[in-house]
Parts: structure tokens; C-alpha cells; sequence
């Protein structure tokens, strides 16, 4: 789909309210011709998880924990070790 859109005073274009707020990637491929997609960003203390290994144990401790209730069972001899 094109459209033509004006670039306002301030350098902006309106793409639409339906991507109001999302992040875009701009590129521009040669002067005057940009490509503009729309991405999700990753902070860099989160990118581990984009790994197929700690997915997986991710995905696995997941699982376990849907499967195991909590139990507070030990909790007392715990607490007797760390204070003593």
C-alpha cells in the first residue's frame, strides 16, 4: 500500500494511530528513499533469554513450577541455618 504524506515543519510524518507508540526501525537506503518497519527492542541485560538453551530451561522451570505447588515445609530449618 503507498500513500503520500507531507514532512511537517519539524521534520515529523504521521504514519497513523495504529502505531502510536510502537518503535520503528528507519533506514535509509539511499538519499531521500527510507524504509521505515516496525521492530521490538531487546535491552541488553534481557538478550540471554533469546538463546534457544536459556529459553529452554526457562521454558522447563516454567513447567516445573506450573506442576509443584509451593511448600514452605522447610522453611523454619532454613531460616535456623542462615540464623543461627
Amino acid at each position: 500500500m503507498e500513500s503520500v504524506k507531507v514532512i511537517g515543519s519539524n521534520g515529523q510524518i504521521s504514519l497513523g494511530k495504529q502505531y502510536a507508540g510502537r518503535r520503528v526501525l528507519v533506514e535509509e537506503t539511499e538519499p531521500g528513499v527510507w524504509l521505515v518497519r516496525t521492530a521490538r527492542v531487546i535491552p541488553d541485560d534481557e538478550r540471554w533469554l533469546q538463546h534457544s538453551k536459556a529459553s529452554n530451561d526457562l521454558r522447563a522451570a516454567l513447567a516445573w513450577a506450573q506442576k509443584n505447588a509451593p511448600d514452605d515445609s522447610g522453611a523454619d530449618d532454613f531460616m535456623a541455618r542462615i540464623n543461627p
